[in-house]
C-alpha cells in the first residue's frame, strides 16, 4: 500500500461537539486515561511514589487491558532490535529486567526460554549487525550495571543453529541466539499491577468509563467551586461517561485533573488533538497483526521462540514488524504471528475513531500468506495444520515506508506563564507498540521520575 493513498486517522475527541463544556465537580492529583498494560504501571508507580496524593485510572472498557494488552504475543523482549540511542532499546533493557524481577517477586507465571533470530541467505549482514550492536549497548540510567552484557548474544552457524532447532530450514545459513527473552502471563501481570494501586492509600480504578471531552481549566472569578479546589488551581477538566457502551446523550461527570496522562494507546491522538488547532493534529495509523495457533508437523522439536529477520524499509530499523514469527505460549502451543496489514478509515466516516474494532474477528484470509512466510524458516509446516486465533492492532505514527519511529512522549500544560513556571501537565504517550509490553514498567518510571518530577513544576507534586 503506497503512503500517499493509506488514510490516516486525525479525528479529536467530541469532535461532533456532542458535549458541552461542564465546570468540574471533584478534584483528582493524577488521572491516567487508558487501562492497558501501560496505563496500570503508570498509575501503579503514581499510587506507590505518592501515596498521600490521589491516583484515579479511567478506562472505556470493562476490564483492563482489553485492546493492545490482551492482543500480543505476550513476550518478554530482549531490547535486540532497535537504535542504540533510542526509547524503544532504553525502556526495553530497563523494562526487560524490571518485569523479570516483578514476576519473580509477585509469583507471575513466566519462563525465559530464549529467542532465536534466523537469516537466510542475504541477510546475513542483517544479523551480524544485530550482534555487534548487543556488544557495544550499556545499561540504562537507573539500572544496577553489571560486568555481564546488558543484552547477552551468541552468533552462530546455520549448521550451529539447527543444533538449538532441527526442524528450522537447511536455507539457514546464521542465526542470532538471545537468551535473555522470554514469555509470561500477560493479564496476570496486569492484574498483579491492578491489586497494587486497589490496595494503596489514594489510588483508584474505574472502569467502563469513557473520556468524552478534555479542557484546559478557567479558574472561576468566584472562590466557590468543587470541594478541595483551590482558589489558583492548574490542570484538565476531564468529561466522562459511564456506561457500556458510553451514550453521547448520557449527562456526564466532570473533573479537574491536576495532572493528566495520556495513555491510552489507540486512541491516545484522538485524546490529544482534542486540544490542539486543526493544522497541528497527530494523524494515526493502524496496522492489524493476525495470529494462528498450529497442530501439525514441522515443530515437534522446537523449544525456543523463532524470529525471522524484520522485512527493512531505508534503513536496518526502518520496518514496522518483527516478521510472523513462531511463539510459544505458558502451556507450550505454537502459534504464529503476527503479520502485517494496513488498515484504513472508511472514507464515508472519516471520523470514526473506532472503525478497528470491526478488523478484530479472526479469519482464515490471512493464512496462506501467513504459511508462505513461515515455511520459509520452518519448511515442514503445514498450511491445514493453522487456525485463525486473534487479532490484533498497532497505532503507528508512521505510514508504511516511513522509516524508524521511537516512542513520543508529548508534554502539554494547562498554564503557560512568561516565567519559569509551567503548570497542570498533560502527558501523552503516543505509538506506544512493542516493545510496549516489555517497556511498561521502565515507561512507567520514565513518566513519572524523568518527566513529572524533572519538570520545573516538580515541587507541586511532592
Amino acid at each position: 500500500m503506497k503512503n500517499l493513498k493509506l488514510r490516516a486517522l486525525t479525528a479529536a475527541l467530541n469532535g461532533n461537539g456532542n458535549f458541552k463544556y461542564k465546570p468540574p465537580e471533584s478534584v483528582v492529583d493524577f488521572l491516567v486515561v487508558g487501562g492497558g498494560v501501560v496505563g496500570l504501571a503508570i498509575a501503579q508507580r503514581l499510587s506507590q511514589r505518592f501515596p498521600t496524593l490521589s491516583t484515579c485510572l479511567v478506562e472505556r472498557h470493562p476490564r483492563a487491558g482489553e485492546e493492545i494488552s490482551s492482543r500480543n504475543s505476550e513476550v518478554i523482549h530482549s531490547g535486540l532490535y532497535y537504535p542504540a540511542d533510542s526509547l524503544k532499546t532504553r525502556l526495553c533493557l530497563r523494562g526487560r529486567d524490571m518485569i523479570y524481577e516483578r514476576c519473580k517477586t509477585h509469583h507471575i507465571p513466566y519462563r525465559k526460554c530464549g529467542k532465536l533470530v534466523v537469516a537466510r541467505r542475504g541477510q546475513q549482514s542483517y544479523i551480524e549487525n544485530l550482534y555487534r550492536k548487543s556488544l557495544t549497548l550499556s545499561s540504562p540510567p537507573q539500572s544496577n550495571p553489571t560486568r555481564q552484557p546488558v543484552l547477552p548474544t551468541t552468533l552462530l552457524s546455520g549448521k550451529a543453529a539447527q543444533e538449538f532447532e532441527p526442524d528450522i530450514s537447511e536455507d539457514i545459513i546464521k542465526a542470532l541466539w538471545c537468551p535473555e527473552t522470554g514469555i509470561l502471563d500477560s493479564h496476570a501481570f496486569m492484574e498483579s499491577l491492578e491489586k497494587d494501586i486497589i490496595d494503596s492509600e489514594g489510588g483508584d480504578l474505574v472502569y467502563s468509563t469513557k473520556v468524552v471531552r478534555i479542557d484546559r481549566y478557567q479558574r472561576p472569578n468566584t472562590t466557590v467551586g468543587a470541594p478541595g479546589l483551590e482558589p489558583r488551581e492548574d490542570g484538565w477538566v476531564v468529561q466522562t461517561v459511564t456506561g457500556t457502551p458510553a451514550d453521547d446523550s448520557s449527562e456526564g461527570d466532570s473533573l479537574l485533573a491536576r495532572t493528566l496522562i495520556n495513555a491510552s494507546g489507540l486512541s491516545s491522538a484522538l485524546v490529544l488533538n482534542s486540544i490542539l488547532p486543526d493544522a497541528q493534529r497527530i494523524p494515526l495509523y493502524y496496522a492489524r497483526g493476525s495470529y494462528a495457533s498450529y497442530h501439525g508437523i514441522g515443530i515437534q522439536n522446537v523449544s525456543h521462540l523463532i524470529y525471522p529477520c524484520p522485512e527493512l524499509g531505508g534503513n536496518e530499523h526502518a520496518f514496522h514488524s518483527l516478521g510472523t514469527h513462531l511463539t510459544l505460549d505458558l502451556q507450550g502451543k505454537v502459534r504464529f504471528g503476527p503479520d502485517i496489514e494496513w488498515i484504513e478509515p472508511p472514507s464515508n466516516n472519516p471520523e470514526d475513531s473506532d472503525f478497528w474494532t470491526a478488523h478484530l474477528a479472526p479469519d482464515e484470509s490471512r493464512l496462506a500468506e501467513m504459511h508462505q512466510a513461515v515455511t520459509q524458516y520452518l519448511p515442514g509446516v503445514k498450511l491445514e495444520g493453522m487456525q485463525p486465533d486473534y487479532c490484533g492492532m498497532r497505532p503507528k505514527l508512521v505510514p508504511p515506508g516511513g522509516g524508524f519511529q521511537d516512542f513520543v512522549f508529548r508534554a502539554d500544560y494547562s498554564t503557560s506563564t512568561s516565567g519559569r513556571r509551567r503548570a497542570g501537565a498533560m502527558i501523552s504517550l503516543l505509538g506506544i507498540e512493542s516493545p510496549g509490553l516489555t517497556s511498561s514498567l521502565a515507561i512507567a518510571e520514565y513518566v513519572v521520575e524523568d518527566i513529572l518530577r524533572a519538570g520545573n513544576w516538580a515541587d507541586s507534586v511532592e
